[in-house]
Parts: structure tokens; C-alpha cells; sequence
């Protein structure tokens, strides 16, 4: 019997790795506060916790399929696509476990040249290109698909979109993973386009150009690295269907198609519109709940925020600047070591910048702080930051007290 090399749903064996999953990501603190409303009160400082937070469904999956994975295949060479999500304490488990994570190369290409019909290769919560499913299944290696099902729903989009003529305009980052993913999908039909953009101001800028016309040349060296080949500002832009990377800021996403749609009634008249736009909501569920939980967490404004995810999560990103929108004074940090014990600085990424800063005397004053994680950052980490804050607040004993 030829054996089965693609696997979607898991092995079965998700009672024999209850107890790894727990042992690496459960937090005795988070479910505290879970049980207690949210809110915990250390002496004079008062936790408050988003009501949805931390890993969401997809990522679950994610990571019970890669351990499932391990155990299922104990003696194979396991190997990654990329990053299994944007979080680095949960590869770096996965990297301890033996797998081995595979990068792209200076052409941009991952490299697959060492791979072969004996290995299995994991493919990430984000997807892959169609180009490296090819490749991979050409190898013949068995292949475990971890992608989300929100993000197989975007694909299903902008496969429709390519199918019926239109092109994908797509809200995100030309550079993620999910987006090069999602992307990809149009080129299974003959024709098929794609257009990136990364916020409200590209778009606007393909907006006018689609109103007005101008300088395509301009246009085409601006987005280069953002659509698909060949294409073609005048002859593409005529049928344009939206979608977005599931990661992105829900309200952005929505006001850019709102913006595309007016475009395209302006440009051909309302009762035309129908033929020349599409709109969707492609935001998942899980960041959706995110964002509105920080927005019902700031109804009542804590003193602080702080964000916790990879730097290079999307969602995390999207989750802090939603704060800062707010105008709440906003700390995004990796994890907990951020929250340094010896000199009670706090290591962050500034909005929109590129390094970690430190800073100092952040909790001067506080007397309430709000928490919320993305979609990839673990419970234990999420506590692990609440019970370093309270150290550098000089509240360990109190913390004890409250948690007894």
C-alpha cells in the first residue's frame, strides 16, 4: 500500500501530547485571572486582562499538529517552512524538539535542495505558495498542512476573484508569509492579478490613479515588490476584487474597500459598480475578537498598556497600535524578559519602529495596567510578564497573596 504523504487533520494524538502542550504554554496565573473577571488587584496596582487575548484557534491547531507530528513520526528528519507562527519561544521549542526550520535564501527561494521522499516537512499556520507546495510535493515528502482555516478562506476569495476576471487587491504586507500565500493563489488561473497595499495611503494612491489615470511607469516602480508579474496599472485595475491579510487592523481593511468601492461608483456610476468591485471582510474571527476586546478594555482607560507578541506578529502589531489610537500610553513587548528584574527598565518596539527601546520610570504613577497578547503569544509567557511586573512594582509578595 503506497503510503499517504499529505495530511490536513492531525494524527489522532492529541490525548498523548495534552501533557507537553500544557507543560510548555499553561500559566496558573492567566487562569487566575480568567476566573476572577479579568482583573486582579496586587496591593495598590490592578491587573486588567483583554478578555480575548493570547492563541487563537488556528494557532492551537498549529502547534498540536506539529507536536502530533513529531510523535507521529519519531525517526523521520522533520523540517519547518518558515516559522510555525510569529512567535519566537514557540519555535524555539520546536527547534529543541529536533525540527528543523527552513529559510529562504538571498533570491528569495526557500531551499529545499537537501530535501528528499524520506523527510517530512510541516508547512505554517500562514500557508505556503503554490510555487512551493509544487515543489515540495514533487519531492514526494510527506507534507503536514498546519494552515489556518481563516487563511484558506481569504484563498478561496481571491481564487474567485482571478477566476471571474478581477483582480485581488490585497491589504497587507507584501513581505509576510500570508501574504505571499494568499497571493499566489491567483496565478492558478490564466490572467490571474494581484495588487498589495500596505495601508489606507496606497491605497488612496490606486484609487486616484484608477479615477484620474497618470503616470503608470511611477505606479509600477512604486509597487513592484507588491504584484503579480506583468502586471499592468491601466489594463488591471478596470475589475478589482478586495481581500486582506487576516492579520491586518479590521477597521483599515474595511475602509479601504469602502474607498475602492466609492472609486469605482465615481469612475463608472453606481448602478456599474457591481461589475467593476467586490468587497469582503477576509479579517478572521480570532482577530476580530482581539480588537474589539482591547477597544471594551479602553472603554475604561487603564494607565498603561501592555502588549505582548513577536515582534514580527502582525496581529500583535496591530493590536498595540490600536492602543496607541486610543491614546493610552502603549509598551508592544516581545516577552517577559523584556521586563528587566535588575534595573526595572522595559524593553519595547516603539509604533512603527524598527529596534527595541528601554524604557525607564514607565511605572511611575501607574495604578492600573491593561494586558492583551496576539493571536501567537502563549499563556505562560502572558503570566510570566504580569508576575516580572509585579517584581519591578515591589508587589511579589502581594502577587502571592492574591493568587493564594
Amino acid at each position: 500500500m503506497t503510503e499517504a504523504t499529505y495530511f490536513r487533520r492531525g494524527f489522532g494524538l492529541k490525548s498523548e501530547i495534552e501533557g507537553l502542550l500544557s507543560a510548555d504554554y499553561y500559566s496558573h496565573l492567566i487562569e487566575t485571572l480568567r476566573a476572577r473577571g479579568y482583573q486582579l488587584t496586587v496591593g495598590p496596582l490592578t491587573i486588567r486582562l483583554a478578555r480575548e487575548f493570547g492563541f487563537c484557534y488556528g494557532v492551537d491547531r498549529a502547534v498540536d499538529y506539529a507536536y502530533e507530528t513529531r510523535m507521529k513520526f519519531p525517526d523521520r528528519r522533520l523540517h519547518l517552512v518558515g516559522e510555525i507562527i510569529h512567535n519566537p519561544h514557540v519555535n524555539a521549542k520546536l527547534q529543541a524538539m529536533g525540527v528543523a526550520f527552513l529559510h529562504r535564501g538571498p533570491e528569495g527561494e526557500f531551499d529545499f535542495g537537501h530535501l528528499t521522499a524520506d523527510d517530512v516537512v510541516i508547512m505554517p499556520a500562514f500557508g505556503v505558495t503554490i510555487h512551493d507546495f509544487s515543489r515540495l510535493k514533487d519531492i514526494g515528502c510527506v507534507m503536514v498542512d498546519t494552515t489556518c482555516g481563516s487563511v484558506l478562506n481569504v484563498w478561496k476569495r481571491v481564487e474567485s476573484y482571478a477566476k471571474d476576471g478581477f483582480t485581488a487587491m490585497i491589504h497587507g504586507k507584501h513581505w509576510h508569509e500570508e501574504t505571499k500565500a494568499t497571493a499566489s493563489q491567483v496565478m492558478k488561473y490564466e490572467g490571474g492579478r494581484y495588487l498589495v497595499v500596505l495601508d489606507m495611503q496606497e491605497a488612496r494612491a490606486v484609487c486616484d490613479f484608477i479615477e484620474r489615470g497618470g503616470d503608470a511607469e511611477a505606479m509600477t516602480t512604486r509597487f513592484t515588490p507588491a504584484m503579480s508579474p506583468g502586471f499592468d496599472f491601466v489594463r488591471d485595475l478596470t475589475r478589482v476584487g478586495l481581500a486582506n491579510q487576516t492579520t491586518m487592523l479590521s477597521s483599515e481593511s474595511l475602509a479601504i474597500a469602502e474607498e475602492v468601492r466609492r472609486t469605482m461608483v465615481r469612475k463608472f456610476g453606481e448602478p456599474a459598480a457591481p461589475e467593476h468591485v467586490r468587497t469582503f471582510d477576509t479579517i478572521c474571527s480570532a482577530t476580530q475578537e482581539r480588537q474589539d476586546a482591547v477597544i471594551q478594555l479602553l472603554a475604561d482607560p487603564p494607565d498603561l498598556m501592555i502588549v505582548v507578541g513577536g515582534y514580527n506578529s502582525s496581529n500583535t502589531a496591530h493590536l498595540a497600535e490600536l492602543c496607541v489610537s486610543h491614546g493610552v500610553r502603549t509598551f508592544h513587548i516581545e516577552d517577559s524578559g523584556c521586563v528587566e528584574l535588575d534595573t526595572g527598565g522595559l524593553r519595547h518596539r516603539p509604533i512603527g519602529g524598527k529596534d527595541a527601546v528601554l524604557a525607564t520610570g514607565w511605572l511611575d504613577g501607574v495604578a492600573s495596567i491593561g494586558i492583551t497578547a496576539g493571536a501567537s503569544t502563549p499563556n505562560n509567557k502572558i503570566g510570566e510578564t504580569i508576575t516580572r511586573i509585579c517584581a519591578v512594582a515591589g508587589l511579589t509578595a502581594e502577587l502571592e497573596a492574591a493568587l493564594a
